[in-house]
């Protein structure tokens, strides 16, 4: 497993904020799953500003969890709006720079 991936969750102004850290991929994907399963509420903020990979586990994940409710990404690292932008998952989530931005909107 990868020791450096990291995931948290604390709700802030009504919003679920999960935080991801590290690489998301086949091992560490399940933890973000089970995090985003967990959470109560139809907003979820996913922080992925400290996320150095995403493979299509991951992604698997982030689109499993939109089908339950408003799920927002907070990106700011260029490989992860590519990968974004290659899969056309950039027109079906709303991106944001900062999570006070996802919150706010």
């Amino acid at each position: 497993m990868d020791d450096l991936f990291q995931v948290s969750a604390q709700a802030r102004e009504g919003v679920t904020v999960v935080t991801a850290a590290g690489e998301v991929d086949v091992s560490t994907a399940p933890e973000l799953r089970s995090m985003l399963q967990d959470t109560s509420g139809t907003t979820i903020v996913v922080d992925l500003s400290q996320v150095t990979f995403l493979d299509s586990t991951g992604l698997g994940v982030l689109v499993a969890a939109s089908k339950r409710g408003d799920v927002r990404l907070v990106v700011t690292r260029a490989q992860i709006t590519k990968v974004l932008e290659v899969t056309g998952l950039s027109e079906v989530f709303s991106v944001f720079s900062t999570v006070e931005e996802a919150i706010a909107r």
